[in-house]
């Protein structure tokens, strides 16, 4: 999946309400997905865009809300889920609060049709150009690559079957008349 935006986000905890620097990924499909560091191998947590945003709100709009120490109110940044949860992060910068709410607005809002290439159809992808390579000035780069965590409804389905099967089996075990 396009890969749409991707930063350091401070995020607040939800019980605690504790300051947690994050690894933020934006995708296309909607999946805003935040990682311990930025080599993304330990996912801290998900929210599903497309699906369960309602609305994003910046800087003074994020009311009952402390910024983490040394950073400004401007630079928040509050995403207010369907279920009528908050998810609050504060941004390096005000410019940069701007930004990721444009992205989320913008993966909220777009489209996405997943569909495989058509048989014999293979288009060939160049290289990535490298560190060293220069673009002209106003040319945006996106980075295409799969979203390690994406899970296939038959996949989901296999997992909810081998957990109730698991959790069947464990509850017939436990009332077993021979633990007296």
């Amino acid at each position: 999946m396009a890969l749409v935006k991707s930063g350091w986000l401070w995020r607040q905890s939800s019980i605690l309400r504790r300051w947690k620097r994050n690894w933020f990924v934006l995708y296309l499909d909607g999946s805003l997905v935040y990682y311990h560091d930025e080599t993304q191998r330990d996912m801290d947590g998900r929210i599903h865009i497309k699906y369960s945003c309602r609305d994003v709100r910046i800087g003074r709009e994020c009311k009952d809300v402390q910024p983490p120490e040394g950073r400004s109110r401007d630079c928040l940044l509050t995403v207010v889920l369907r279920d009528g949860s908050k998810t609050t992060l504060c941004a390096e910068s005000e410019d940069d609060a701007v930004a990721w709410k444009m992205a989320v607005l913008e993966a909220k809002s777009t489209p996405v049709r997943l569909r495989p290439p058509k048989q014999g159809h293979h288009r060939r992808v160049p290289p990535h150009p490298g560190p060293l390579s220069l673009a002209a000035p106003g040319v945006t780069h996106v980075v295409v690559r799969e979203d390690p965590y994406r899970v296939s409804g038959d996949q989901m389905a296999l997992g909810l079957l081998a957990g109730a099967a698991t959790g069947a089996a464990l509850g017939s075990f436990m009332w077993m008349p021979c633990w007296f």
